[in-house]
């Protein structure tokens, strides 16, 4: 059986799974049916990490997976080597936007850079958790609760009552070039542009009202992905990807991974594109 699904990754950016939202965008030469999934973050101790998502956050383990070798789409990064994937959320995948703690044995930490810039989550319980537990949390002027994981990960806990759909409310990613960020994700990717703050060098994209946010931070320099290098994963159905592949080459566009299937056991082959954000990836 096959999933109908994209991957799409802007160095720190990736597309997986399934979706049932559209965005339809006059400029578009395909009309991207699109989901938010997941980001993918590399953890060099994994039990503290994921200790740190149950106990702090309040999510849940959803399923573990093992590998023997590296993935061929680079999921564990450039890494041969026996690693592991953990998806922890709020709830299904299906629903929810979820974290991919990946682990490659022998490797114990990694350098950060400044691509990733923050998880936004709505959870009053998340913040009397950390409290509870003295896990290190500064408060901002907006009265949201900064925190970081094992790894030095960012999340910025908003003190409310969780939503009765997603806590996940937006992940923040750094870019040199707002415009041109925005230019790719809406115009070619097809997101919509809530809101733009030409003062702050923001803008909040997506692809339906009730789905985790992507946040664009202009940080006016480089961006810088480490060795941590992450990803963020959308979706589409499967028998757009050939279109969307075609459409970025005809734009010019980086395309890190040709379209490609990756087998988990036990579970739908998954099929990927791999694509670089214009001025966040590469």
């Amino acid at each position: 059986m096959r999933s109908r699904d994209i991957c799409n990754k802007v160095r720190l950016d990736h597309v997986i799974g399934r979706s049932r939202e559209a965005l339809a965008v006059s400029s578009l030469a395909v009309m991207v049916l699109g989901r938010a999934l997941h980001f993918v973050f590399k953890v060099g101790d994994r039990a503290r990490t994921a200790t740190f998502y149950k106990d702090v956050l309040g999510m849940v383990v959803l399923r573990h997976e093992e590998f023997e070798e590296g993935c061929k789409a680079s999921c564990n990064g450039p890494y041969d080597n026996k690693w592991s994937k953990t998806m922890v959320g709020y709830g299904p995948e299906d629903t929810h936007f979820v974290s991919e703690l990946t682990y490659n044995y022998g490797i114990g930490d990694y350098r950060l850079g400044n691509d990733f810039v923050g998880l936004t989550i709505q959870s009053s319980e998340a913040v009397s958790n950390a409290k509870k537990q003295g896990w290190a949390m500064t408060e901002d002027k907006d009265g949201v609760f900064v925190t970081e994981d094992p790894g030095g990960y960012k999340f910025f806990l908003v003190n409310k009552e969780r939503p009765k759909t997603d806590p996940v409310q937006k992940v923040t990613l750094a870019v040199s070039d707002l415009q041109r960020s925005i230019n790719f994700w809406s115009n070619l990717l097809g997101m919509k542009v809530y809101t733009k703050d030409d003062a702050k060098r923001q803008a909040l994209l997506g692809y339906a009202d009730d789905q985790c946010k992507l946040e664009l931070q202009d940080i006016g320099s480089p961006v810088d992905h480490g060795s941590a290098y992450g990803r963020i994963a959308f979706s589409c159905p499967r028998e757009q990807l050939p279109a969307i592949e075609s459409q970025m080459k005809k734009e010019n566009q980086k395309i890190l991974t040709p379209l490609v299937s990756l087998d988990t056991p036990g579970k739908a082959t998954v099929e990927v594109v791999i694509l670089a954000d214009p001025v966040s990836g590469a």
